[in-house]
């Protein structure tokens, strides 16, 4: 697929080295030489050096015949007519494009159209690492929360310790200690390392288990990994910025929240804007409003400024308080393995968010979701599987009887709204959405081919 980047930022550096690696034909479109430069180094791809929204900069980059276009600079602005080029002059299929300003997104359904806007998809990174943090909050000790068909189904992360029921014991023993519950470890890793879960694995503690169920089984599952935390309550938010205050709408009416927020100016916004959200004027990083607010007793601590470093701090500070969680918004992906899992709980990587949710627009077959995970190292992957036995290698087939590629397992099934837990003997069928965990992403391509119809089909 002959792709176009627009911004070689973390997202569009971070877009660029995964599809680089998956044999796409990829052009980086900056005005910064040095960051395209420093891309070139590392990856086979071309780039461009120029405005991404400038026709003649767009026609050396090859959109006369690119599959796509995905405009992912800092510029609203840019991304939007460079949207609107690709599609008026150079005739582009497919065009991606990221906005950011509240004001835009309002009006998304009609604004963002053929005849006003013809940006085929959406991406908005505080949108959605808003919704990863409120799933977070919604499940008390999860690492990671993933929805698959529309929420039927979720993939979730925790750390299994000490003391939990299931650790210890071998994966089979789950089955027999919940016999009314159907789930499956999709993936282990241990000391940074995956393991692909065979039914006599035996988990450790300190082991990052991923495992999928239906949505209303995740809690009564967890609890065999952990002790089961209570749920949350009150929540604190350090930066009344686009994600701070995109939470703080999300959530208040079903947890006490507060924002601390250094601009006066802005304080006074979101006083107006929230209905039930208390509003506080100050630094995150001072500990005597800390104190003053009841860290102490304050069941998250989510520090969202756009400054990494004041994040880190503030959220070391809280938890130091006695903050029970703190998860701490984090740009910089060098920092992220750095400072999960000490002092801080969950680093928020917007970066890891957006590549998903990009992913998913590129991946062959009918790929409906994408899920990055342990910052890039793993993929989760929702495919609907189409044809019969003759025209596909999965539908008509028993999943023991599927050529996964190494590495490659399924977790579960959504049929007609079931969920259904993959067993070797679940046979898939037409329609069905399949629900993958791949430890290897080099293998993506041969698991897009499997859901890829063959000509019998038609």
């Amino acid at each position: 697929m002959k792709i176009i980047i627009l911004g070689a930022g973390q997202v569009g550096a971070t877009l660029a080295e995964n599809l680089a690696n998956e044999a796409n034909d990829i052009t980086v479109v900056d005005t910064d030489l040095s960051r395209l430069r420093e891309l070139q180094d590392r990856l086979d791809i071309r780039t461009v050096e120029g405005q991404g929204s400038f026709p003649s900069v767009l026609a050396q980059a090859g959109a006369e015949d690119a599959d796509m276009l995905i405009a992912v600079t800092n510029s609203d602005a840019v991304n939007m007519v460079a949207c609107q080029i690709a599609y008026s002059v150079y005739h582009t299929p497919t065009r991606i494009g990221r906005v950011r300003g509240h004001d835009y997104l309002t009006l998304k359904d009609s604004l963002f159209t053929d005849k006003a806007i013809p940006i085929n998809v959406l991406i908005s990174p505080e949108q959605l690492v808003t919704r990863n943090i409120k799933r977070l909050i919604e499940h008390p000790g999860a690492l990671q929360v993933l929805d698959f068909a529309e929420g039927q189904a979720q993939l979730v992360a925790v750390k299994a310790y000490y003391g939990g029921p299931l650790v210890g014991h071998e994966i089979a023993f789950l089955r027999s200690h919940m016999p009314t519950i159907d789930t499956r470890v999709a993936a282990i890793f241990r000391r940074g390392s995956p393991i692909i879960p065979q039914g006599d694995t035996i988990i450790e503690a300190d082991d990052e288990v991923f495992f999928i169920a239906a949505r209303n089984d995740i809690r009564s599952v967890m609890s065999e990994l952990r002790r089961l935390d209570n749920p949350y309550k009150r929540i604190i938010i350090a930066g009344g910025g686009n994600i701070g205050a995109n939470l703080a709408r999300s959530i208040e009416n079903d947890y006490q929240v507060k924002i601390i927020e250094r601009n006066i100016g802005r304080c006074n916004n979101l006083a107006n804007e929230l209905n039930r959200t208390i509003v506080l004027q100050g630094n995150a990083s001072d500990q005597d409003l800390l104190l003053e607010e009841n860290i102490e007793s304050t069941d998250v601590f989510c520090a969202l400024t756009n400054d990494d470093e004041a994040n880190i701090m503030a959220s070391m500070l809280a938890k130091r308080l006695g903050a029970r969680t703190v998860m701490t918004l984090i740009n910089n992906p060098a920092y992220v393995d750095l400072v999960q899992g000490g002092v801080i709980d969950i680093a928020i990587s917007p970066q890891q968010d957006t590549i998903g949710s990009l992913l998913t627009h590129v991946r062959r077959g009918d790929v409906v979701n994408v899920h990055s995970l342990r910052r890039g190292a793993a993929e989760a992957m929702e495919a609907i599987a189409h044809g019969d036995q003759k025209s596909s290698k999965v539908v008509g087939r028993a999943i023991e009887d599927i050529p996964l590629p190494p590495g490659t397992t399924i977790g579960a099934i959504v049929r007609n709204k079931e969920v259904l837990i993959a067993h070797d003997d679940v046979v898939v069928e037409n329609n069905d959405h399949v629900i993958l965990f791949l430890v290897d992403k080099r293998r993506i391509p041969e698991v897009e081919q499997l859901f890829q119809v063959g000509l019998a089909f038609f």
